[in-house]
């Protein structure tokens, strides 16, 4: 199955899925283990923090909380409220809407990494979107299960 994700450059890639919601940031992250995410690209987010997102365990954050319970991750507004998955470093990000999803291998068994995007805007993602995202999330297990041979 051929996938936008693997035609391009994830930058370029994150960027239309950006531009198709609305938002301003976004991440994707890979995990190599099932215990940590390793940071694929980052569009919006301050250098300041690109440390901090380099690597992230599963269960911390955002983006590891999506990865660890495997359900989409939402909140409306992350200036307001970390929602308990939130690091207060969050902030600085100045995104209020953010959503992250997991993306599955082919078969589900395994969290390949996680894809999140941000409005600078409180925002609540609708389930079409949510899902949305996750057919997106779904073009990237592609394209990684194809160069592993999986």
């Amino acid at each position: 199955m051929s996938s936008e994700f693997a035609d391009c450059e994830p930058a370029v890639w994150l960027s239309s899925v950006l531009e198709s919601f609305g938002c301003q940031t976004g991440t994707l992250h890979r995990s190599p283990d099932g215990k940590w995410l390793d940071l694929v690209v980052a569009i919006g987010v301050p250098e300041s923090l690109m440390g901090t997102i380099s690597k992230i365990p599963f269960g911390k954050g955002i983006a590891g909380a999506a990865a660890s319970t495997r359900e989409p991750v939402e909140l409306c507004n992350l200036q307001q409220d970390l929602g308990g998955v939130a690091k207060e470093g969050a902030r600085q990000t100045k995104v209020s809407g953010s959503l992250a999803v997991p993306v599955f291998s082919a078969d589900g068994s395994r969290v390949l990494g996680t894809l999140g995007i941000g409005k600078f805007e409180p925002y609540d993602f609708s389930d079409a979107e949510k899902a949305s995202l996750a057919a997106k999330a779904r073009e990237v297990a592609a394209a990684w299960e194809a160069e592993s041979g999986h």
